[in-house]
């Protein structure tokens, strides 16, 4: 049977599944290599939109679309033949709280090859269900399919989404957060799916724990629960009322660590939250904050330097020791080199940095 991958995944421009999607200024994603060639041929409007963009249009990773398409695993195990499909109407039909692991197993294969059964299966009420079992604690290998079953429910779309939340998903993943590493890691993988709706946002973030459950997963998870919290508090704080409680949930000082051990989400995160005021304070908290940051600018991708930049020059901008602090780690002498880069927006903001050093106060990014 051939693979249904969801339409989010694919480019409006090529219809093939998106390996590095962006978000152009008209607010759509498209992959990276589909909208420059579109961009470099002369084309200055938006292909789907069809309004004007700017002169130098900047490309935006979408990196909670790539996340989630990094866990859409479809290939089924070649050395067996594939069992034989369950009649879908029969198997909704079947799924109760508590269902077995072969009942679950069957929503899941469904869930991830045939985009009308996702649709069939939110018809059903089968979400109800499957959220019941993602809160089970008791039971990790039963938690586990039915995250992976939601989550490939939520890719239908922005209905699908808002559903989702509606039938009390955040409550349940809240408590999935709470559970054993695989477990969490999915979902806060799910909670940056429904995330990616802006009235979910709102949602998720005015929960009394789902922010607070994803910050304590950053502190105390391992590699991958770790990814997956950032990637989620990420899309949440593109909201800037989450900026705010993801501070007080303590996730700074978690992030700068994260940041310190080669995370560009991290530091992305780090740019959201410089961006209200109890971030930068907390920041200016975190001991070895500047230091961190510096090694990015050093050693870090371009994305992850255009944020440290930015993050820097908030926080210098209002606090005189960071500032003698940045220049003792060398920050100046390094916006001074970086100013000749040839990413326009680097170059631009390095040399604001460094005028923020040397005058003491605030210059205005890009």
């Amino acid at each position: 049977m051939e693979v249904e991958f969801p339409d989010d995944f694919r480019c409006p421009i090529s219809l093939e599944v998106m390996s590095d999607p962006v978000i152009l200024s008209s607010g759509h994603t498209f992959d990276r290599a589909s909208i420059q060639r579109w961009i470099d041929s002369g084309n200055r409007t938006c292909p789907v939109t069809k309004l004007p963009l700017p002169p130098r249009p900047s490309l935006i990773p979408n990196h909670a679309l790539r996340s989630l398409i990094s866990n859409f695993v479809p290939a089924a195990n070649p050395k067996s033949p594939p069992s034989p499909s369950p009649d879908p109407h029969n198997l909704l039909a079947s799924l109760s709280f508590p269902a077995d692991a072969d009942t679950l197993a069957a929503v899941l294969r469904l869930s991830k090859r045939i985009a009308s059964f996702r649709r069939l299966a939110l018809d059903a009420g089968a979400a109800s269900v499957l959220l019941r079992h993602a809160g089970s604690v008791d039971r990790p290998d039963l938690q586990d399919l039915a995250l992976r079953a939601l989550l490939h429910l939520s890719l239908d779309g922005d209905d699908a989404r808002v559903g989702l939340v509606a039938e009390g998903a955040v409550d349940r993943l809240d408590t999935a957060l709470r559970s054993g590493p695989n477990v969490a890691a999915l979902a806060a993988t799910c909670l940056t799916s429904l995330a990616m709706v802006e009235v979910n946002k709102c949602t998720i973030g005015a929960h009394p724990s789902a922010i607070a459950g994803l910050a304590a997963l950053l502190r105390e998870g391992k590699g991958r629960e770790r990814r997956e919290a950032a990637t989620a508090l990420y899309e949440l704080c593109k909201f800037p009322e989450n900026r705010r409680r993801t501070v007080r949930a303590g996730a700074v000082p978690a992030l700068v660590d994260l940041a310190g051990a080669g995370s560009e989400r991290a530091v992305e995160v780090l740019g959201l939250l410089g961006k209200c005021r109890e971030g930068r304070v907390e920041m200016k908290r975190v001991d070895g904050f500047v230091r961190v940051l510096a090694g990015v600018l050093r050693y870090g991708s371009s994305r992850g330097i255009e944020n440290a930049l930015l993050v820097l020059n908030l926080v210098c901008s209002d606090n005189k020791e960071m500032a003698l602090e940045a220049r003792k780690e060398g920050t100046f002498e390094l916006c001074m080199a970086l100013a000749c880069d040839e990413n326009g927006k680097i170059g631009k903001n390095a040399a604001g940095l460094a005028r923020t050093l040397e005058n003491g106060q605030l210059v205005d990014f890009i």
